[in-house]
């Protein structure tokens, strides 16, 4: 039979920017990687046997931002233990190095190294213009893509003398986008209106959305109208009224639609928004006070005291989902959806559809 090896596979911290230290990724173990024998009873290196009835899938995690280097983890086949890093990298950022080496071969010298990348459209070349491979075998992503996200694998071949023979090492990798949830807040409003099938109602809620636009503005934010109805109300004591019912969302300007976005250090998405919902509830506020000051009648059009509520809502793009049992180290990033999974809409969660086979679906088909 061949020999049995044990080995210690560990991740350092990630280097930050500046060469420091950051964070630390993945368990510490030992694990047997059982070898077969070659002809003439021989264990050849680096062969590994068949997987056991044992044989089980574990995942480890790690959210990548901020970091300049990413140890990898080995892709260890023992009796009871096989180990699949989830990465996730912000759509559209640049990633960290991916690196293609262990925290103890990181820490030594390593004899005629090779590195070679494959990821979910085959072999990756160091002249690749979005994903590149540096000298030393680091994985780095210029700008990365939804179409990126899936399994990455780096073979690394070596010799840990001049005298020894050539090891080979795998490291894995599931590399998923993720973005940040699309955060918004959502008002209703009621105004006394004029007959439902005035034009001045029309002409109202143009000016309305034009006003609140143009308030939240200098903060990076907008405002959409979501649904406006008007209804004939029959009031308690009273005769029938014209009432016009506006849904209007405010929200982050997204960078997708080629708005350029707020780049003040304090731009925060969520103090962004909660500063355009102040000044949008001092609005309807000032709105009341200025009617009761009135002392001619009342105009046909105006706000309806205490009707102005507000709900925080928080969603993901289509494609992506929040699911913190399947991404426990980024349990509130909207991930892209897996394979086997969609989401067609503003939802929160990416929905079951086996028949779908990439990642980011849209649609179950």
């Amino acid at each position: 039979m061949g020999s049995q090896a044990s080995s210690q596979a560990s991740t350092p911290a990630a280097d930050g920017p500046s060469g420091s230290g950051g964070v630390s990724v993945g368990p510490s173990f030992r694990p047997a990687v059982r070898q077969l024998p070659a002809a003439g009873g021989r264990a050849p290196v680096g062969y590994l046997a068949r997987l056991p009835r044992s044989f089980r899938l574990i995942q480890d995690s790690l959210k990548i931002v901020g970091s300049s280097h990413f140890p990898a983890l080995n892709l260890i086949i023992s009796w009871r233990l096989f180990l699949l890093v989830s990465v996730y990298v912000m759509l559209h950022q640049k990633s960290p190095h991916v690196l293609c080496v262990t925290q103890q071969l990181r820490n030594t010298e390593l004899v005629d190294p090779s590195f070679q990348w494959h990821g979910p459209k085959g072999k990756i070349v160091s002249e690749n213009s979005t994903a590149q491979v540096t000298s030393t075998g680091s994985l780095i992503f210029q700008n990365f893509e939804e179409t990126m996200s899936g399994v990455y694998t780096c073979f690394l071949e070596y010799k840990p003398t001049v005298e020894e023979v050539v090891k080979n090492l795998q490291l894995k990798y599931v590399i998923y986008a993720y973005r940040e949830p699309h955060f918004y807040y959502q008002f209703t409003a009621r105004y006394h209106a004029a007959p439902c099938n005035s034009i001045y109602n029309i002409s109202f809620e143009k000016k309305l959305l034009q006003i609140l636009s143009k308030l939240v503005l200098d903060l990076s934010c907008e405002v959409s109208l979501l649904k406006s109805e008007c209804h004939r109300i029959k009031m308690q004591r009273a005769g029938l009224q014209n009432e016009l019912f506006f849904t209007f969302s405010v929200s982050s300007i997204d960078t997708d639609k080629g708005t350029k976005p707020c780049t003040e250090p304090n731009c925060d998405t969520s103090k962004r928004l909660s500063k355009a919902k102040n000044l949008i509830e001092r609005f309807f506020n000032q709105q009341v006070e200025v009617l009761g000051k009135r002392v001619e009648p009342l105009p046909e059009i105006y706000y309806i005291e205490g009707t102005l509520q507000m709900v925080w809502i928080n969603r993901c793009y289509p494609g992506y989902g929040i699911n913190d049992l399947k991404h426990p180290r980024c349990p509130e990033c909207c991930v892209i959806c897996s394979p086997g999974s969609y989401n067609p809409r503003d939802g929160t969660h990416c929905l079951q559809c086996n028949s779908s086979m990439v990642y980011g679906a849209k649609a179950c088909a």
